[in-house]
Protein backbone atom coordinates (compact mmCIF):
# COMPACT_ATOMS: atom_id res chain seq x y z
CA UNK A 1 0.00 0.00 0.00
CA UNK A 2 2.71 2.18 0.95
CA UNK A 3 4.59 2.01 -2.32
CA UNK A 4 1.15 2.46 -4.47
CA UNK A 5 0.85 5.48 -2.53
CA UNK A 6 4.38 7.01 -3.27
CA UNK A 7 4.04 6.25 -7.25
CA UNK A 8 0.51 7.24 -7.48
CA UNK A 9 1.64 10.55 -5.85
CA UNK A 10 4.64 10.95 -8.01
CA UNK A 11 2.71 10.20 -11.01
CA UNK A 12 0.58 12.99 -9.80
CA UNK A 13 2.67 15.80 -8.68
CA UNK A 14 5.34 14.53 -11.83
CA UNK A 15 2.00 15.64 -13.97
CA UNK A 16 1.00 18.64 -12.26
CA UNK A 17 4.54 20.18 -13.21
CA UNK A 18 2.86 23.25 -14.51
CA UNK A 19 0.06 23.67 -11.87
CA UNK A 20 -0.08 26.14 -8.83
CA UNK A 21 1.38 24.88 -5.80
CA UNK A 22 -0.33 25.13 -2.24
CA UNK A 23 0.55 23.85 1.07
CA UNK A 24 -1.89 24.41 3.95
CA UNK A 25 -1.74 23.74 8.13
CA UNK A 26 -4.54 22.57 9.79
CA UNK A 27 -6.44 20.12 12.48
CA UNK A 28 -8.83 17.17 12.59
CA UNK A 29 -11.75 17.68 14.71
CA UNK A 30 -10.26 15.14 17.32
CA UNK A 31 -7.14 17.91 17.78
CA UNK A 32 -4.54 16.07 15.46
CA UNK A 33 -2.28 17.93 12.98
CA UNK A 34 -2.76 17.61 9.55
CA UNK A 35 -0.41 19.21 7.16
CA UNK A 36 -0.90 18.96 3.04
CA UNK A 37 0.67 20.11 -0.13
CA UNK A 38 -1.28 20.17 -3.42
CA UNK A 39 -1.07 21.45 -7.09
CA UNK A 40 -4.36 22.85 -9.14
CA UNK A 41 -5.11 23.50 -12.75
CA UNK A 42 -7.80 26.57 -12.68
CA UNK A 43 -10.12 25.88 -15.47
CA UNK A 44 -10.47 28.07 -18.13
CA UNK A 45 -13.94 28.22 -18.68
CA UNK A 46 -16.53 30.50 -16.34
CA UNK A 47 -20.15 30.47 -15.68
CA UNK A 48 -22.89 32.83 -14.13
CA UNK A 49 -20.34 36.04 -14.86
CA UNK A 50 -22.51 38.82 -13.68
CA UNK A 51 -21.68 42.21 -11.92
CA UNK A 52 -21.09 40.10 -8.16
CA UNK A 53 -19.19 37.74 -9.36
CA UNK A 54 -18.45 34.87 -11.81
CA UNK A 55 -18.42 30.76 -11.30
CA UNK A 56 -15.16 28.86 -12.12
CA UNK A 57 -13.39 26.04 -10.36
CA UNK A 58 -9.88 24.25 -10.34
CA UNK A 59 -8.84 20.67 -10.64
CA UNK A 60 -6.88 19.69 -7.14
CA UNK A 61 -4.48 16.89 -6.21
CA UNK A 62 -3.07 16.97 -2.60
CA UNK A 63 -0.55 14.84 -0.52
CA UNK A 64 -2.01 14.92 3.31
CA UNK A 65 0.03 14.43 6.33
CA UNK A 66 -2.46 12.75 9.54
CA UNK A 67 -0.36 13.08 12.44
CA UNK A 68 -0.73 10.19 15.04
CA UNK A 69 -3.89 9.97 17.30
CA UNK A 70 -5.02 7.31 19.42
CA UNK A 71 -4.23 4.39 16.83
CA UNK A 72 0.12 5.72 17.42
CA UNK A 73 -0.05 5.39 13.39
CA UNK A 74 0.98 8.35 11.67
CA UNK A 75 -0.85 8.65 8.32
CA UNK A 76 -0.66 9.95 4.80
CA UNK A 77 -3.46 10.22 1.75
CA UNK A 78 -3.85 11.21 -1.83
CA UNK A 79 -6.78 12.89 -2.83
CA UNK A 80 -8.21 14.23 -6.63
CA UNK A 81 -11.34 16.09 -6.51
CA UNK A 82 -12.56 18.67 -8.99
CA UNK A 83 -13.60 22.30 -6.99
CA UNK A 84 -16.12 25.05 -7.78
CA UNK A 85 -15.47 28.30 -6.87
CA UNK A 86 -17.38 31.78 -7.06
CA UNK A 87 -15.39 34.64 -7.14
CA UNK A 88 -17.44 37.56 -6.27
CA UNK A 89 -16.41 41.28 -7.83
CA UNK A 90 -13.95 42.76 -5.69
CA UNK A 91 -11.40 45.83 -6.32
CA UNK A 92 -7.95 45.10 -8.95
CA UNK A 93 -6.27 43.83 -5.05
CA UNK A 94 -8.83 41.96 -3.22
CA UNK A 95 -11.19 39.10 -4.60
CA UNK A 96 -13.15 37.34 -2.09
CA UNK A 97 -14.44 33.54 -3.01
CA UNK A 98 -16.17 30.87 -1.60
CA UNK A 99 -15.13 27.25 -3.17
CA UNK A 100 -16.82 23.67 -2.79
CA UNK A 101 -15.97 20.35 -3.83
CA UNK A 102 -16.26 16.05 -3.85
CA UNK A 103 -13.48 13.98 -4.51
CA UNK A 104 -11.56 10.94 -4.25
CA UNK A 105 -9.12 10.29 -1.40
CA UNK A 106 -6.83 7.07 -0.85
CA UNK A 107 -4.91 6.76 2.89
CA UNK A 108 -2.05 4.59 3.82
CA UNK A 109 -4.30 3.03 6.75
CA UNK A 110 -7.73 2.54 7.91
CA UNK A 111 -6.69 4.06 11.27
CA UNK A 112 -6.42 7.76 11.39
CA UNK A 113 -5.79 9.84 14.07
CA UNK A 114 -8.53 8.44 16.41
CA UNK A 115 -11.15 7.46 13.68
CA UNK A 116 -11.54 4.20 12.78
CA UNK A 117 -12.27 4.69 9.08
CA UNK A 118 -13.02 1.00 8.28
CA UNK A 119 -11.27 1.60 4.60
CA UNK A 120 -8.40 3.29 2.78
CA UNK A 121 -10.56 4.73 -0.13
CA UNK A 122 -12.69 7.43 0.86
CA UNK A 123 -14.69 10.63 -0.17
CA UNK A 124 -13.25 14.03 0.17
CA UNK A 125 -16.09 16.69 0.42
CA UNK A 126 -15.01 20.22 1.13
CA UNK A 127 -16.40 23.90 1.55
CA UNK A 128 -14.05 26.62 2.15
CA UNK A 129 -13.81 30.70 1.64
CA UNK A 130 -10.59 32.98 0.94
CA UNK A 131 -9.61 35.75 -0.73
CA UNK A 132 -7.16 36.28 -4.05
CA UNK A 133 -4.87 39.12 -3.69
CA UNK A 134 -3.03 40.71 -6.40
CA UNK A 135 -4.34 37.85 -8.98
CA UNK A 136 -1.29 35.50 -7.79
CA UNK A 137 -1.74 35.16 -4.29
CA UNK A 138 -4.57 33.10 -2.76
CA UNK A 139 -5.59 32.65 0.97
CA UNK A 140 -8.09 30.87 2.37
CA UNK A 141 -9.75 28.62 5.02
CA UNK A 142 -11.20 25.07 4.18
CA UNK A 143 -13.44 22.08 6.14
CA UNK A 144 -13.08 18.93 4.16
CA UNK A 145 -14.54 15.90 5.49
CA UNK A 146 -13.70 12.29 4.51
CA UNK A 147 -15.62 9.09 4.60
CA UNK A 148 -16.37 5.94 2.55
CA UNK A 149 -20.15 6.89 2.68
CA UNK A 150 -21.41 3.66 4.30
CA UNK A 151 -19.42 1.49 1.76
CA UNK A 152 -17.30 -0.73 4.55
CA UNK A 153 -17.78 -0.63 8.60
CA UNK A 154 -16.69 1.16 10.66
CA UNK A 155 -17.00 4.69 8.81
CA UNK A 156 -16.07 7.02 11.41
CA UNK A 157 -14.91 9.94 9.11
CA UNK A 158 -12.78 12.48 9.97
CA UNK A 159 -12.03 16.31 9.19
CA UNK A 160 -9.11 18.35 8.69
CA UNK A 161 -9.62 22.02 9.13
CA UNK A 162 -7.34 24.34 7.53
CA UNK A 163 -5.51 27.47 6.52
CA UNK A 164 -3.71 27.42 3.19
CA UNK A 165 -1.73 29.77 0.60
CA UNK A 166 -2.10 29.09 -3.30
CA UNK A 167 0.48 30.66 -5.48
CA UNK A 168 -1.10 31.15 -9.30
CA UNK A 169 1.49 30.95 -11.67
Amino acid sequence: MKRLLTTLTLMLFSYAAAWDFSAAVGSTGEGQTTLRIGATDAWQSEWFVSDSGRLTGYWDVGLTFWDKGNFDKTRYSISASPVLVYEFTGNSTYKPFIEAGIGLALFSGTKVGDQDMGSALHFEDRIGAGVRINQRHILGFRAMHYSNAGFKKPNQGIESYHLYYRYQF
